[in-house]
């Protein structure tokens, strides 16, 4: 009886779980807690910390997960008005580190907004499309670029242009995946390539445009600009294919990598476990990235659609960005590795976005019956409907 018992409780305790995501979010982890070891000079401070940060993360987790689709398009809204304040609460009460002003200290803690953007942005952009779905007009659109724009907009201002420039790419997921038309993209992509001059001359700060110099020859500035891009691809460079052993990077132990615990902690692991520990790491984003976009394809309502394609994407994108920044190959922007980087908001956030695929893969494992259910008039909007033209073309 008592084994029933355990057995019924440790079936609802895993219910919720997906297992290709959850088992990729552990190997990720362990993996972090080697890095966080040996990038931190051996100490267990930070390792104790990003521990804490997780479990609590992950205490989350669990119950976003449970948490119907439906549920979460109803705080989308409020967490993106949130979020907005917020960002205007930065501007005028906002802490400044390293000139850069991102944090809101609340007493017991600094919290920055932008990361609550990363959720509510695509979040609420999809239930703005989900209204309107079978309906969609080129205002529609139009619409959804101004509520990517606004909180765009608030985060260059910190400045911020890396985390503008991903948390937008978040919103314009859900416009792609909601059946933007092709022409429409080509002309915009045409008409930003035309405007990088204007962007170039007056809509970038002079340490922007000198990141972007640097990337093209590092070696211009090797003790300013260009420090940090040289040291990590001499880490990366110098561990070879198999690398050089846990706790034996000269690189980081003689502390030649710059935020070797937060930004640049993928030169940690490239120098410590070479081309093949980076294949590995690659491997599996690419796991969580491939089924996130299965979720996306098999989910039920248009809502859950567009939000796993755009979170599945939002968390690629986040991962490819600081492996090539630190690659030498993108320039240097504060954007940390998914699940891997030290940071309590950061992993607080790659939680939520894997929680919600969690959600809605749940969603989608429960008979047809179940979820075709009538909705509550409050809920109607939420109901299951046809696929989006975009996921019809990629079926097709």
């Amino acid at each position: 009886m008592m084994k029933e018992k355990l057995a019924r409780f440790a079936k609802s305790l895993w219910n919720p779980m997906d297992p290709w995501l959850f088992y990729a979010m552990l190997a990720i982890y362990v993996m972090s807690l080697f890095l966080l070891y040996s990038a931190d000079g051996q100490s267990f401070d930070q390792l104790a910390n990003k521990t804490l940060h997780t479990v609590l993360a992950f205490i989350l987790l669990w119950l976003i997960a449970r948490t119907p689709p439906r549920k979460f398009a109803l705080i989308g809204v409020p967490m993106y008005a949130l979020g907005v304040l917020m960002l205007i609460g930065v501007h005028f009460f906002g802490v400044t580190v390293n000139g850069s002003t991102r944090w809101l200290d609340v007493g017991i803690t600094r919290i920055q907004p932008s990361e609550i953007m990363k959720i509510a942005l695509p979040m609420t952009v999809a239930w703005y499309f989900q209204r309107y779905a079978g309906r969609l007009r080129w205002y529609h659109y139009l619409v959804a670029l101004v509520m990517v724009l606004i909180p765009g907009a608030l985060i260059l201002k910190q400045p911020d242009l890396g985390t503008a420039v991903l948390i937008m790419a978040s919103g314009l997921f859900v416009v792609f995946f909601a059946g933007l038309p092709w022409k429409i993209i080509f002309a915009a992509l045409i008409g930003l390539i035309a405007a990088l001059p204007l962007i170039w001359n007056y809509g970038m700060h002079d340490y922007q445009k000198t990141r972007v110099l640097t990337l093209l020859d590092p070696t211009k500035d090797p003790l300013g600009a260009g420090y940090h891009i040289i040291q990590s691809m001499i880490a990366i460079g110098s561990g070879g294919i198999w690398g050089k052993g846990w706790l034996h990077g000269t690189q980081t132990h003689l502390d030649y990598i710059p935020e070797s615990t937060t930004d640049f902690i993928f030169a940690v692991f490239g120098e410590e476990f070479g081309l093949i520990g980076n294949l590995l790491l690659l491997a599996v984003y690419l796991v969580i990235l491939g089924r996130g976009l299965v979720i996306a394809a098999q989910a039920r309502s248009t809502y859950s659609r567009l939000l796993a394609g755009a979170l599945t994407l939002t968390f690629f994108c986040y991962a490819f960005v600081n492996m090539g920044m630190v690659s030498g190959i993108l320039p240097v922007v504060g954007v940390p590795l998914p699940m891997v980087s030290y940071g309590g908001t950061a992993t607080l956030s790659v939680m939520m976005i894997l929680a919600i695929l969690m959600g809605i893969a749940r969603e989608s494992r429960k008979p047809q019956a179940e979820t075709a259910k009538p909705a509550a008039p409050t809920d109607e909007s939420f109901a299951p409907l046809p696929t989006s033209s975009r996921w019809r073309e990629w079926r097709e």
